[in-house]
């Protein structure tokens, strides 16, 4: 006995739907990571760039310039990420970049992550990062809502792309950026191998 053609009807929508075929219904899982996975590798040049790993080295010394050297002056991270002793990060960095090539670079809030909470990127896969940024144990208790807002509104973030003269700005623009992130975190925040 065939089933009644309603009940047919149901299960062909059914169907449709656990496979993204209609509009307005939910990606299945494995689609939705794979997506996530794809958005945070296309993000992942711009948190590899030294735009970004200069102020999130492994150790506590900033580093400096396109190719990533120590900074000068022996500055350290210090125990609040601002500077230790004299060397404080904003008797050089202002609220914005001065001007000249190479002259200190300057966005509102410089500073680097404190050392209770360093947030690493230099050196790490994409893997690493990803898992270290969805941690609240290790990303400074932020919930992804909160990555999300702060690589889209930070000053200090959007800096990267208007990092002054003489200094090469993160890879594509800002808004590509925030959108893979958003997508990564909006898709479940699933992460490389």
């Amino acid at each position: 006995m065939k089933p009644p053609l309603f009940l047919m009807a149901a299960f062909s929508l059914l169907a449709l739907a656990r496979v993204g075929g209609l509009a307005g219904e939910t990606i299945p899982p494995d689609a939705a990571a794979q997506a996530s996975r794809q958005a945070f590798l296309a993000a992942y040049p711009v948190f590899a760039h030294p735009r970004c790993v200069n102020c999130h080295p492994r150790g506590d010394q900033p580093l400096q310039g396109d190719s990533g050297v120590p900074h000068a002056q022996r500055v350290k991270r210090g125990p609040a990420g601002l500077g230790q002793y004299a060397v404080k990060c904003a008797a050089c960095h202002q609220t914005q970049n001065l001007a000249g090539a190479h002259m200190p670079p300057g966005a509102p809030n410089w500073h680097l992550p404190p050392p209770s909470m360093p947030m690493v990127f230099e050196g790490l896969t994409p893997g690493e990062l990803c898992r270290q940024l969805k941690d609240p144990a290790r990303n400074g208790g932020k919930v992804l809502t909160q990555i999300v807002v702060h690589v889209t509104q930070d000053p200090l973030v959007g800096w990267g792309w208007a990092p002054g003269e003489g200094r090469t700005p993160a890879p594509g623009d800002r808004a590509a950026f925030a959108a893979r992130v958003k997508s990564w975190a909006d898709q479940g925040a699933a992460c490389p191998p």
